[in-house]
């Protein structure tokens, strides 16, 4: 009797394995035939390959406009043309409003009244909460916070440097620091130094979330493009520290805040207006946060707490990297580099020789130079969509089944040379020459789901690369090759770091 179970169990398993791998030959899609069990998560479990870099190799791998695959057993949909993925996330969102990712009510507080978990209307209603928060006002009220810690980080690379020496630094430490203190003020308002205080809780925090263990890989894999397994290892008690740190660092200082009547211009603020008084003033001057005429408050301090930790998870790491990566390719390329320095001397000039909020905007050529790092390095890799309503695939028979993730590869939408003729090649001024398809740009997302702080994100980085190129020579080195892009992780990271040499300015502008 025990023979005949596991016959009958075994050709079960054989029969459900077969109908599972066959879904998109049974939809008549063109499909990546499956390596089984993984299937195109084979390099991410082998850690041979982080998720953005496998997706990417399976999108080299086709040339139709869509292809089937699948992410271990659950069945998903690779668009391989930049117009049907705009199309996605713009004209037809209505068929494509959700990310698909993990979402537990129950069991997730962090994926309950998140922005980028929410689903429909209720992530519709917290944009719009939200996006009173990053209006130019607003951003330029926070401007001085960001100008103090990029200060920071030009004292320390001053004390790493000795006055006619040429050093060569890790340049994705140093803007990973600068980050961490740009978001420990500007998001959760906490006045930290990490380049001299290297152990600050905030920097605990963060070395939590990008530890590059076999754990938190699968972890971000699975929240991205497998919620099933995700919210197994919820269910099962597996937790993730990071999260948990934050939201009780947010909770002390709201409690800290509320009751000695603390006010500051930064985005834990704007929270706890919109908490207490059910909006966000749209006076760019008003940042109290006393309690208005709401009973029932719209956002718990576990919700703003979320909210906040997304924005650091979603900031850290591409702040960091766009920097670092832009600081690395002007090291390449002297002319370029010679231009950027240029347009910001002229930007400073304009402004009586002030880094300020307008002095930033005018900085045009330092604009194309972070275009072109988010082209060849987007910041997050792919996109994720699922779609939910049946959309039939234009100029063809087929139909995108509703609950069908939809993912898009950036990166190789960024590197694919029928969109950017000689797609390795860094250069600010494909963007004034149209060598590009605009259609394919996409660095930020696209439509209503676009990062909602991206203009906070640009200013962060170019303050920090103008306050690098004023202030020192960055050094040309002949034999520096493509960087390589690490094994894990979600965003895309150098492997070792990213080296540039540096000597100091004799002149100092700022």
């Amino acid at each position: 009797m025990f023979l005949w179970l596991l016959i009958v169990a075994c050709a079960l398993i054989v029969f459900y394995m077969k109908w599972i791998y066959t879904y998109w030959q049974r939809k008549g899609f063109p499909y990546l035939e499956p390596k089984i069990p993984f299937a195109v998560l084979e390099p991410v479990c082998r850690r041979k390959a982080s998720l953005g870099i496998a997706i990417y190799d399976v999108y080299r791998k086709t040339k139709h406009k869509v292809l089937g695959i699948y992410l271990l057993t659950r069945p998903a949909l690779l668009i391989h043309d930049a117009q049907l993925a705009r199309d996605i996330l713009t004209k037809d969102f209505e068929s494509f409003h959700d990310r698909g990712v993990h979402v537990d009510d129950e069991k997730d507080p962090q994926s309950r009244g998140g922005i980028f978990f929410l689903k429909g209307q209720d992530w519709k209603n917290l944009r719009i909460k939200l996006s009173a928060s990053f209006t130019s006002g607003k951003l330029k009220a926070m401007f001085d916070t960001i100008e103090d810690v990029g200060d920071k980080m030009v004292n320390y690379l001053n004390g790493q440097l000795r006055d006619d020496d040429v050093k060569e630094l890790e340049m994705k430490h140093v803007m990973g620091t600068y980050s961490i203190d740009i978001i420990a003020s500007v998001i959760f308002g906490l006045e930290v130094n990490s380049f001299v205080e290297p152990n600050n809780e905030i920097l605990k925090v963060s070395r939590k979330v990008n530890e590059p263990t076999f754990g938190s890989v699968l972890r971000g894999t699975c929240q991205f493009l497998y919620p099933g397994l995700e919210k197994l290892f919820m269910r099962l008690g597996w937790r993730e520290e990071a999260p948990n740190l934050m939201r009780e660092i947010v909770r002390r200082t709201i409690q800290m805040r509320e009751a000695h009547n603390i006010s500051r211009k930064d985005m834990l603020q704007l929270l706890m207006q919109l908490r207490n008084n059910g909006e966000i003033s749209a006076d760019d001057n008003d940042w109290t946060t006393k309690v208005g005429k709401v009973v029932q408050k719209p956002m718990s301090i576990e919700i703003i707490a979320t909210n906040l930790f997304l924005f650091y998870v979603a900031g850290y790491e591409t702040t960091a990297s766009i920097a670092s990566f832009t600081a690395y390719e002007l090291s390449r390329f002297p002319e370029t580099l010679e231009k950027a320095q240029r347009d910001v001397r002229e930007a400073m000039e304009k402004h009586n020789n002030k880094l300020t909020y307008e002095t930033i905007q005018d900085m045009k050529y330092l604009d194309l130079c972070i275009m072109e790092t988010t082209r060849k390095y987007p910041g997050l890799p792919i996109l994720n969509r699922q779609c939910t309503h049946d959309y039939p695939l234009p100029d063809s028979d087929l139909v995108i089944k509703s609950g069908t993730p939809v993912i898009i590869s950036l990166l190789g939408l960024h590197r694919d040379e029928k969109y950017f003729p000689e797609p390795m090649l860094w250069d600010p001024e494909r963007f004034l020459q149209g060598r590009y398809d605009p259609v394919a740009f996409m660095p930020f997302g696209e439509g209503p789901r676009q990062c909602i702080a991206q203009r906070l994100g640009k200013i962060i980085v170019k303050v920090a690369l103008a306050k690098l190129l004023l202030n020192f020579n960055i050094e040309f080195n002949p034999v520096r090759k493509e960087i390589e892009i690490a094994n894990y992780g979600v965003p895309i990271m150098a492997k070792g770091g990213i080296n540039i040499r540096l000597s100091k300015r004799k002149e100092s502008r700022v």
